[in-house]
């Protein structure tokens, strides 16, 4: 049970902010001044304090400074009145995890006092288990499956995908895994296969979204020479490639429905025949389909066979997005830390506190993809063993800062708009259009391109420059 001291003057707001907390699973005590607080934190350690910043005896600079001098590691929150807020965010700053603003509402609490501890015992974690660069931690996980970009963690999240692959891969179910883009899908059908009594055999990926309607049948189901124009010599499809093995189908939604035809019935017949030819090649072939759609609404609206839905989905895996994967955020990152050293022959070694918190509450709208190339970007940047907030995309570092200024409503008069300048104001425009539209399409890049009137590869050039590659 997490510990919590709460430091107000005001009696009855920490009565009810005690009961509250007590409620929501957490050991409260509580203190009516910095003396008393004080006392409290000489005889007991506290995961997380939160203090108001007008105290009869002192005020919350004091304060923070004397809780970080007893106990670096203890999260610290301030509550505060909007006439603070300024003050608030220097003490931010200076080292304080975050802020609230009276009147205290319920949602709002127990929202940042979950994401402090969190942030607290990821940096714990990270002290106890050593994860540096080139570094076992000393605590080894139960099982973890690292193939590419994905690494299985401690989360609950996490824990629950492990157990769906490891039930899932002896068998020869075809898959659907559902997530949005960046969240490892590919990495994950590899683990599958990799777990399954075809790891000796080939692993073929298949990205459906580059595919032209043209090319598809090719691609799929290979040519002879000369039997269309073009056809300059034989090609194998993808499903003779992967015969014996695994076939995975990335972006499944953005085929024509001529060609899911042919796939429904490929699967259905188990046996494949090249375009020009009339000889058919058995096939013994696991299938398993990445999107990052609504498949169903896809049916609803008729862009996507129905019958061919159901042969793909004879289990389903759904992708947390790593904003909901907790302490495994820095386990990721150390991971594309050790890979980036080895890149690039640097020694960094670990992250600034600041950049553990900023990582922790960030969005990674890009997910896993973002957050490694994010750590590949730092490590090229950083000059010592560290890596600073400096070395971070603007969008991020901005994102820290951002986070800790007033709301628009909650902004004091005399508060001063940022300035911009004109190219920075033009890029940022254009960032927050692709991220919108993105999101609006659930991360579908074909869809995406075609409403902002680009080609794929210029969206990808355009994604890749803001760490969504």
């Amino acid at each position: 049970m997490k510990k919590i001291l709460i430091i107000d003057d005001e009696v009855n707001v920490g009565l009810l902010l005690s009961k509250f907390l007590v409620r929501n699973g957490f050991e409260v005590s509580t203190a009516p001044n910095g003396s008393t607080g004080m006392d409290c934190l000489k005889k007991n350690e506290f995961d997380l304090v939160l203090c108001d910043f007008r105290l009869e005896d002192t005020d919350g600079r004091e304060m923070l400074k004397n809780i970080k001098a007893l106990y670096p590691k203890t999260g610290v929150i301030i509550i505060t009145g909007y006439s603070d807020i300024k003050m608030a965010v220097e003490l931010i700053k200076m080292g304080a995890y975050d802020y609230i603003t009276k009147p205290l509402y319920p949602d709002e609490i127990l929202n940042t006092i979950t994401k402090a501890i969190e942030t607290q015992y990821a940096l714990q974690e990270m002290a106890a288990n050593d994860y540096t660069a080139g570094d076992k931690p000393q605590k080894e996980i139960k099982k973890q499956i690292l193939s590419g970009e994905f690494v299985v963690g401690t989360s609950r999240a996490s824990k629950e995908l492990l157990k769906q692959i490891e039930l899932v891969a002896p068998t020869n179910y075809s898959v659907i895994i559902l997530g949005e883009s960046g969240t490892g899908k590919e990495s994950v059908a590899k683990s599958i296969h990799l777990n399954s009594l075809r790891a000796n055999q080939p692993f073929v990926a298949m990205d459906c979204g580059s595919l032209t309607k043209e090319l598809a049948a090719s691609e799929f189901f290979g040519h002879e020479k000369g039997s269309f124009t073009g056809a300059l010599y034989t090609k194998i499809g993808h499903f003779e490639m992967a015969n014996g093995g695994t076939l995975f189908l990335d972006e499944v939604g953005n085929l024509s429905y001529e060609i899911q035809a042919a796939l429904l019935r490929t699967v259905q017949e188990r046996k494949v025949k090249r375009i020009g030819s009339t000889k058919e090649i058995d096939l013994d072939v696991r299938i398993i389909i990445a999107t990052n759609e609504n498949l169903q609404d896809g049916i609803s609206k008729g862009r996507f066979r129905e019958d061919l839905y159901h042969r793909f989905n004879e289990f389903s895996i759904h992708m947390p997005p790593l904003r909901e994967r907790g302490n495994d955020i820095m386990m990721l990152a150390s991971h594309f830390l050790k890979i980036a050293n080895q890149e690039l022959d640097r020694n960094v070694t670990t992250f600034a506190p600041e950049v553990v918190e900023c990582f922790m509450n960030y969005r990674w709208q890009g997910n896993i993809r973002e957050l490694k190339n994010v750590v590949r970007r730092a490590t090229l940047l950083t000059e010592g063993n560290e890596i600073s907030m400096k070395t971070l995309p603007l969008e991020i570092s901005n994102f820290k800062i951002s986070a800790y200024e007033p709301a628009s409503n909650n902004t004091p008069a005399e508060a001063k708009e940022p300035k911009h300048d004109l190219k920075n104001a033009a890029l940022g425009a254009e960032h927050e259009t692709i991220l919108k539209v993105l999101r609006e399409v659930n991360f579908n890049k074909t869809k995406a391109a075609e409403i902002l009137n680009i080609d794929r590869k210029t969206l990808y050039n355009k994604m890749k420059s803001i760490n969504l590659k």
